[in-house]
């Protein structure tokens, strides 16, 4: 049967683009962290949305299960298949075309296969802002964003991934295509299917094209990076920053000293703003329409009154376009930093933003009297409530050896979010890595109606089985 289904397929998409080989197909089967190892009957490479369709008709012929697959920088294991060998990995990195840009109606259509950085790029040349903004960029599609509902650093002002789409083109269960590409503020028309998609890591159909939102190109930047004594003057200085400057904060990134100092010593060339350590750092950025000196004045002054008001202890405003990447780099060599200094357990939560001290506070207390001497890497967007908190083994105790208490730190970890009413995954999606632990924290009702969701668009179960049920 699988011979007689790959013929089929190499006849959809051509003969290059089925991979069945082993060397062929393991730069698909990774998860991003390296932890683990799928395997797969073949990875498909379509090159359009009706090859995507035909593709997916013959899955459901053949009762293949499939894995639709994007840039590959999902830390859930959402988009590598399991090790069953049965499913399909159907990349869509070949789909990668801009499609059209509206500039006036401020929207571009593009192909899901196309790169975070690639879209921002082809919205500047037509002085336009796709405010989409991860670590990854440079690598994860935009496929990839909006099935996992992604968020970044600027979900402050611009929203996440949901937000910032209008429109999709989505391959059906059973193979049909749903052309919802319409560049519409408001179209109350029925259900919004689209918002059923996004999200959905892909276990209800295959996204293969947006419209997505763009925004004018701000007229200048300003950076400021702010030393803290607790992540209550955080909370402090968000409310300070918000009153003043408005819609023009788009990004509030606290970083711990557990993290600038991680990041120092294990990449030393990057700047050492400060003289001495602080308990806390946030980043902030301002964004102008008018100019620079509008966009440096305001974060001066509120920088200025944070000082003044005891918030702050600390401070350093970017003067430059470098030194703002500068301060920019110290928060995005974070995860890179935990990576090469070894293995740790990253959770992605949010919280209620009034509640994040006390979170932090109470959470760390519990981790400490459960594993003494345990690191804790904590960073994230507070202004939108979403924080990695991660946990790294105590001095001297060997890294793969601290992971085998994964689940009890979960546990901990997890209980506190549910009990600040939180949420455990705030940006990076369930995939199968948090499957069993969706069901501890969700109601039977909510999850009974996704189960009923899922049934009814994909009645074969083909779809990215085993993830998020």
């Amino acid at each position: 049967m699988s011979e007689e289904f790959l013929s089929h397929c190499r006849h959809i998409a051509g003969e290059p683009f089925v991979l069945t080989s082993a060397a062929d197909m393991a730069p698909f089967l990774d998860d991003w962290r390296g932890r683990y190892t799928g395997k797969a009957l073949a990875v498909l490479r379509p090159a359009d949305t009706e090859q995507v369709a035909q593709l997916v008709k013959a899955c459901a012929q053949w009762r293949v299960p499939l894995v639709p697959q994007g840039g590959r920088t999902g830390l859930v294991l959402g988009s590598v298949p399991d090790d069953s060998g049965t499913a399909v990995v159907l990349s869509l990195s070949r789909m990668n075309k801009v499609r059209s840009i509206d500039a006036v109606n401020r929207t571009m259509t593009v192909d899901a296969g196309c790169i975070l950085q690639h879209v921002q790029d082809a919205a500047a040349l037509h002085d336009c802002l796709y405010p989409l903004s991860m670590a990854s960029e440079g690598t994860c599609t935009i496929g990839g964003n909006l099935s996992t509902n992604g968020g970044g650093t600027g979900v402050l002002r611009y929203g996440n991934a949901r937000e910032l789409c209008l429109g999709l083109e989505v391959v059906t269960p059973q193979g049909d295509i749903w052309s919802g590409l319409r560049g519409l503020r408001k179209d109350n028309t029925g259900y919004d299917l689209r918002d059923l998609f996004i999200g959905a890591e892909g276990t209800l159909g295959v996204i293969t094209a947006a419209v997505l939102k763009l925004y004018p190109l701000p007229k200048a930047s300003s950076t400021a990076l702010v030393a803290l004594g607790t992540a209550r003057d955080a909370l402090d200085l968000l409310t300070l920053a918000q009153d003043r400057c408005g819609a023009c904060l788009t990004a509030f990134e606290l970083m711990s000293d557990v993290c600038l100092q991680l990041v120092g010593s294990q990449f030393p060339e990057l700047p050492k703003p400060f003289s001495r350590p602080h308990g806390q750092y946030v980043l902030l950025e301002l964004d102008s329409c008018e100019s620079s000196q509008h966009a440096n004045g305001m974060l001066e002054q509120t920088v200025s009154i944070a000082l003044d008001r005891g918030i702050a202890r600390d401070a350093v405003v970017a003067a430059s376009e470098a030194q703002s990447r500068g301060l920019w780099n110290l928060r995005e060599h974070i995860s890179m930093a935990q990576a090469k200094a070894g293995k740790n357990i990253k959770h992605d939560i949010s919280v209620p933003i009034s509640r994040i001290a006390r979170f932090i506070g109470a959470t760390d207390a519990k981790l400490r009297d459960a594993f003494p001497g345990v690191v804790l890497v904590t960073f994230g967007h507070l202004g939108d409530g979403n924080l990695h908190y991660n946990v790294g083994p105590p001095a001297g105790v060997p890294h793969d050896e601290f992971l085998a208490n994964q689940a009890a730190v979960n546990r901990i970890v997890h209980d506190q979010v549910d009990a600040f009413g939180g949420s455990i995954s705030a940006e990076h999606g369930i995939g199968a890595l948090k499957r069993d632990e969706l069901s501890r924290y969700k109601s039977p009702v909510e999850m009974a109606m996704m189960r009923a969701i899922k049934a009814t668009l994909d009645p074969l179960g083909i779809m990215n089985p085993g993830k998020i049920f």
